[in-house]
């Protein structure tokens, strides 16, 4: 049982209904939505922030899906690895190709480019005092400096948003292998669930505020 109490999909206020849509019916598709569904004002803002940087990147979607998973192995956040973002799919990510992530720098499918990314990824995520001008070197040869600061903002959320949601510990809705609270688990080697991607922000339902 997660550690903070979920709502009910009957209990979710009438923003966060509209914000997530048809996924009301589905609890593994909220998620933490149902925690974060106490605090409506704070999950839209949240939502705002995250279709906003989505709908600005210069960064693949695979990319950005990529390193998102990365860090999720390094948080332990199930709910972050349990779940594959449909642009992303798209854009070419398949979970032979998560798969790969288990050992980045020897998977035959991950461009040097991707590469690159994900070591700067596992650095920040594992071991940020770790980061110098040789990892910025690196990260030179295969992205523009615009670049490289949209990936330490995709990185930054992922990090430590993830954190928190994994320490509130809301697995019950997920595959049954992200139940394993004993063990490390990873983004691969099993069912996963496809999500739908965050509304653009200029379509993000508004708040309705109460008035005394």
């Amino acid at each position: 049982m997660a550690r903070l109490r979920a709502l009910e999909p009957e209990e979710f206020p009438p923003e966060m209904r509209e914000m997530v849509g048809d996924a009301i019916h589905d609890k593994p598709q909220l998620g933490v939505a149902r925690i974060w569904a106490q605090r409506p004002e704070l999950a839209l803002a949240y939502k705002r922030m995250i279709s906003a940087m989505l709908k600005a990147s210069i960064l693949p979607r695979k990319l950005i899906e990529l390193m998102r998973l990365r860090v999720a192995f390094h948080n332990q956040c199930r709910n972050c690895m349990a779940v594959r973002y449909g642009a992303a799919v798209e854009d070419g990510v398949t979970e032979e190709l998560v798969c790969e992530l288990a050992s980045p720098e020897t998977a035959p499918n991950l461009s040097e480019r991707e590469r690159a990314a994900l070591r700067y990824a596992d650095l920040v995520a594992s071991n940020h005092l770790a980061v110098n001008d040789a990892t910025f070197d690196d990260l030179r040869r295969h992205f523009t400096e615009p670049e490289i600061i949209e990936m330490g903002a995709h990185i930054a959320y992922c990090l430590g948003f993830g954190r928190v949601a994994s320490g509130w510990d809301m697995v019950d809705d997920l595959p049954e292998r992200f139940h394993d609270r004993e063990n490390k688990v990873t983004p691969w080697g099993g069912e996963a669930i496809l999500k739908k991607d965050a509304k653009p922000a200029d379509t993000a339902p508004a708040l309705k505020r109460k008035t005394a």
